[in-house]
């Protein structure tokens, strides 16, 4: 027995409440977290009037973190309260270009985090590893600067797909021309997906090799030291970058799966499915953003004591 459209249209609605409410927790919660780390950062670059390029890299990545959720937040909110809109939908556009920008930097960034790591604690006698371990703080600059380049122009040519699909569709429809517009937007959809399929795999691609090569290293490292009775102080710098990239690369396997289904169930009717998607996609940023301020001893310090301070005055009062 087939429910009727208005229980189709009650459960949708249920979904869309549901999911809004978790995502905006999510957003404020993931805005927090990243704030905190821009602030401490910030903070710090008054105090030192420089960043290193570990610094540079968590700012930017705090930074593109907290416009992408704001972005997202908003999308999400317009996209449940109204359809049918015109001016609605031209701001929801405009939003979703401003989003999709900030991800992709987000994806980037965070690649640039993992291959930075790597770089810089794994030890191989490779020539030209040795030379990018020199020159890396030079680089990486210009390696955030070319990721913004990137994201940027990627994000302008994707926000152009929706209004031609659309432009595509009303002209050959009104001549009757509706195998044209399936072709037409076969196409469409096919270059939007090679293009973001592009920058997802690029940053996982980035994320795995890295990982695999801090693994490398640590394991060869340990055997080395396996006769040494001494503390090893690079031995310690391997295990936090190898806990942080290694968490990194189970959330980001997940976050890429995840981006790959909402590329496919994008183009279907909004289904949980689809909500669910949205929901580990808004909560990745900040999940992960905390897992790096635990792996910081700087940042996980100034935490650990404002939260004591905040435990205080909670206890005084």
């Amino acid at each position: 027995m087939e429910a009727s459209p208005f229980t189709q249209q009650f459960n949708i609605t249920s979904y869309r409440a549901i999911d809004l409410a978790i995502i905006t927790l999510e957003v404020f919660a993931g805005m927090w977290i990243n704030a905190f780390i821009v602030c401490v950062l910030c903070i710090a670059w008054v105090k030192k009037k420089t960043l290193n390029s570990n610094e540079k890299i968590l700012l930017l990545l705090g930074c593109s973190r907290i416009w992408y959720l704001s972005f997202t937040g908003i999308y999400r909110f317009l996209s449940m309260i109204t359809h049918n809109n015109l001016y609605v939908q031209t701001i929801r556009q405009l939003i979703r270009s401003f989003a999709s920008f900030f991800n992709y930097t987000n994806l980037w960034v965070s690649a640039c985090l993992c291959g930075f790591y790597c770089i810089k604690i794994a030890n191989f006698r490779n020539s030209f590893f040795i030379y990018l371990k020199v020159k890396v703080d030079r680089m990486v600059p210009w390696l955030l600067l070319g990721s913004e380049i990137l994201a940027l122009a990627i994000s302008i040519i994707l926000s152009d797909f929706p209004e031609t699909l659309q432009r595509n569709n009303i002209t050959s429809t009104s001549q009757g021309n509706f195998w044209e517009v399936t072709i037409r937007k076969d196409k469409h959809l096919f270059s939007s997906f090679l293009l973001s399929g592009f920058v997802y795999a690029t940053s996982f691609l980035v994320v795995m090799f890295s990982a695999v090569f801090l693994l490398f290293s640590l394991w060869r490292h340990k055997r080395t030291m396996q006769t040494s009775s001494m503390k090893d102080l690079s031995m310690d710098a391997h295990i936090r970058a190898m806990k942080s990239v290694l968490s990194f690369l189970v959330m980001y396997s997940i976050n890429f799966v995840c981006l790959v289904l909402t590329k496919i169930y994008g183009t279907k009717k909004e289904n949980i499915m689809t909500l669910l998607l949205y929901i580990y996609l808004c909560a990745f940023p900040g999940i992960h953003s905390l897992i790096l301020i635990f792996s910081n001893p700087k940042l996980e310090k100034t935490l650990l004591k404002m939260l004591s301070s905040v435990k205080c005055e909670v206890f005084i009062k």
